[in-house]
């Protein structure tokens, strides 16, 4: 499709944001006003629009398709998005971890241990490790304290916590995400440690790696999302 407008502007709008092609405010995939919380989101969806060159390529539109997802899907059904992430809390990745006397044991422990443990600190819970495959659930207590966690946060955090989680294969990874002084880069690179170990005993396989780049551009466009979320 060609690019149909020329002026691209951002405007307050009630208690949010819109972003607006030649006057006329964006709407939804669905068709509701694309309205977000904060005027650095907005900027951002506009520069995505400003980028766009003589033909618009949609797979330039990252941000506005995770707006459109929180508008549209998880503004409707929140509690369907925090079950969603609850998911990701039982099988998390940081919680599975090779037999101990493995090679990659020792280096889940000296790169997952630390982040998990500062997690549960803060957040006063516990989580269960696991050695092996076989799933085994969480605490009663930590699954409660991460729903009520998660119920604290607005439909746009939330859209980006299911982008990060999902990617990650870990509702703690994503939580840290969150956090201020994350570093998205490194969370990514707790994310993909077995991809990564595998890669080393065997080699890279070009169809693979190429995967796995996308995979943590994704991410990091989820956390930077996040940010732009909670300024």
């Amino acid at each position: 499709m060609k690019r149909f407008y020329r002026e691209v502007t951002l405007a307050k709008t009630g208690d949010g944001w819109h972003v607006a092609l030649d006057g006329r405010a964006i709407r939804t995939a669905m068709g509701a006003a694309q309205i977000v919380p904060t005027q650095a989101l907005a900027a951002a969806l506009a520069r995505e629009w400003e980028q766009q060159g003589d033909e618009i390529d949609p797979a330039r539109f990252i941000l506005r398709d995770m707006a459109d997802f929180a508008i549209d899907q998880v503004a409707p059904d929140p509690a369907e998005a925090i079950a969603t992430l609850l998911r990701y809390a039982e099988t998390d990745t940081l919680c599975y971890r090779a037999d101990p006397e493995d090679a990659l044991y020792a280096r889940q422990q000296a790169e997952w241990e630390p982040l998990l443990r500062a997690i549960e600190a803060r957040e006063g819970v516990r989580f269960r490790r696991v050695s092996g495959v076989i799933h085994r659930p969480q605490p009663d207590e930590t699954l409660a304290h991460l729903r009520a966690r998660l119920e604290r946060f607005d439909p746009f955090t939330l859209a980006g916590l299911q982008g990060a989680a999902s990617l990650a294969a870990s509702l703690c990874i994503a939580l840290e995400a969150t956090e201020p002084d994350c570093d998205p880069a490194h969370l990514w690179q707790l994310a993909s440690l077995e991809e990564e170990w595998q890669a080393g005993l065997w080699g890279r396989e070009p169809m693979a790696e190429e995967r796995r780049v996308r995979r943590g551009e994704a991410f990091l466009a989820a956390s930077g999302f996040i940010r732009l979320v909670r300024g």
